[in-house]
Parts: C-alpha cells; structure tokens; sequence
C-alpha cells in the first residue's frame, strides 16, 4: 500500500540524493561474505549493492569479512561501511561494536539492537513488554517434555534456532514425536533452540526504514511460496515463490500490519533499515510478530528492495540513501 508516509519517504530519498555530494562519502567498504551460514547470501548481496554504488560513483570497495582479518579492516582506511552481511558476526552486533571502536560509520542498527533483534527469545520478550502481538514460545533442551510442549502451543509447532536466520535448521512439527528430531536439526546451528506456536494463514513482510520517530513502514509484501513452504530454497533460488505487492488484503489489516511493524522497529531501537516478518491469523486475521531482520538481503530475490520499488525508489537510489544515511551510535 502506496499511502501518505510511502509518499513521504519517497519525497525525501529524492530530495536527500539531490543534495548528495558523491565525493563526500569518500572511500566505501561493501562487507559481505562472512562466517555464518547465511554466507552465501550475504555474498549474492553485497555484489548487488556494490554494483549499485560503482554505478552511482561511489568509490566502493568489497570486504569479505570471512576471509580477512579486523587489522586489515582497519588498514583500509573506509570512510564508511555499507554492512551486507546477513546471521551471526556481521548481523548480531559483534561487527557493529568492532566498527564502533575504529570509528567508522555504517549502514544500519547500532550494537544493542543488533544484538537483540538477532536473538528471538530476547526479541520476543522485548515486544511482550510491549504488548505487541508474537506467537507464544518455550525454548527447548533435550530434557524437555515434548508431550507438555504440545499442551502449551498446541500443534503445528516451529521449532527453529534462536539466533539463524533464512529458516536455516527451521522445522514444522505436525505431531510430539518429531519434535527430538526438529531439535537436533536446529540444535547443529545454535546452542538455544526455541518452538513457536504455528500461526495458520498469510506471510507478509514490511520493510521501515528511518530512525526514531521519523521511521516510515514501506508497502507490505505477501509471500506465496510453494505449499506454503518459504524455506531457505524457496526464499533465494526458487521462482516459484510468488511475491504480491499490493498484497490484495484489506487496506485497513495492511495498515495494521504496518502500525505493527513500525512499532516492533521502534521497540528494539532500530535504525537505518529493517524488515518484520509477519503472519496473519487465518482464522482471526490477527497479525503477529515472527521477527525483526536489522540487515535484510539486497538479492534479485530480496524483500526491502521490492518495497522500495512499489514506493518508487529503484535498488540503486535505495543503496546510495541507505549508505548516506550511516552512522555511529556509541
């Protein structure tokens, strides 16, 4: 939905990059790569945003954090850092607190923010004390009573690591006895392992960008994927999966959607960019909160940059304002 706050931000991208002087972003690092297992998407990324900003002028260097050192991070004296890096040590935190000691400005939510968004019990446990609405959770051990897990979330259930994301080591249970299974898968990524009431009915995404009380909710984005099933596969490689915008939902829930977005970003302290992955209830078309991705892909299958798009800002525009927005926020 193209409504006035789209409008808005539209006006102010152009406004913003016609004023930019290209010269004053000085020398720019694309991080990408790095050592989490969303790696290979993080590299399909940050080729198209370095693209995007060769195309733009900018002097734009790409940094593969998983094949070189911090020292040599610091060596190359960037002025900035475009970060597309996706998952743990880029995403989490760990990268943003290492810019923030050699002080250089980059795209995207500071430590803190970073750091909790990746994490999905602190997320979700921030957005309760919110009252924002999330699928109710416990976090599994394999000493859990996988019968009273049942009892509390009723089934289907997902059962996912607390800290990947692409729906890698993802799992959908459909009776108790899967469940040991769905939580060795997930416990090979990550040492807390959470299962999540099972929200029946339509995927959406919602991309903000913006800091603050000036963060604006992009059009939202419902995601049609084959049998329903929006897996790692099916989100990067697949052209199956059907991406409708507008959505064709009622303009009254989409906005809702978008309200809630909005306030999940808010809540966590983001800034820069995000995108809120977001169910709607069949049954109740209730939304709910699944989670809050800080540096969203920037692939030809990617979310945010078709957001944009419906917004009227093209994939370049959008990494060039993105990357003049960079900062530090120690």
């Amino acid at each position: 939905m193209v409504n006035k706050m789209t409008m808005q931000w539209q006006e102010q991208v152009a406004q913003d990059l016609n004023a930019l002087d290209i010269k004053s972003l000085g020398k720019v690092g694309v991080l990408l790569g790095g050592r989490s297992g969303e790696r290979e998407i993080s590299l399909m990324s940050g080729k198209g945003v370095l693209e995007a900003l060769l195309s733009k002028g900018v002097d734009a260097h790409a940094f593969d954090t998983g094949e070189r050192s911090f020292a040599d991070l610091a060596a190359q004296k960037f002025s900035r850092i475009f970060i597309a890096l996706h998952g743990r040590y880029g995403e989490d935190g760990t990268m943003q607190g290492a810019l923030e000691q050699l002080g250089i400005p980059y795209t995207g939510s500071g430590v803190l923010a970073s750091a909790v968004a990746i994490d999905k019990q602190a997320t979700k446990r921030l957005w309760a004390g919110f009252n924002l609405s999330t699928p109710k959770f416990v976090m599994l051990s394999k000493e859990s009573n996988w019968d009273d897990v049942v009892k509390q979330l009723g089934l289907p259930i997902i059962v996912k690591p607390a800290r990947e994301g692409s729906s890698l080591g993802l799992s959908k249970v459909n009776a108790a006895a899967e469940l040991p299974a769905a939580y060795e898968l997930a416990a090979k990524l990550d040492r807390d392992v959470m299962a999540e009431q099972c929200i029946v009915g339509e995927e959406l995404t919602c991309p903000i960008v913006g800091d603050g009380a000036n963060a604006r909710a992009l059009p939202v984005i419902r995601i049609v994927a084959p049998d329903s099933n929006y897996d790692y596969h099916n989100k990067y490689f697949s052209d199956d999966t059907r991406y409708l915008c507008p959505t064709g939902l009622d303009l009254a829930l989409e906005k809702q959607v978008q309200d809630l977005a909005l306030s999940a970003y808010q809540a966590l302290g983001c800034k820069g960019w995000g995108r809120a992955d977001v169910m709607i209830a069949k049954k109740t078309n209730q939304p709910y909160l699944l989670e809050m991705n800080t540096a969203p892909g920037m692939t030809g299958h990617s979310l945010v940059p078709m957001a944009a798009k419906a917004a009227g800002v093209e994939y370049a525009d959008l990494v060039l304002w993105l990357l003049s927005k960079a900062g530090l926020h120690s």
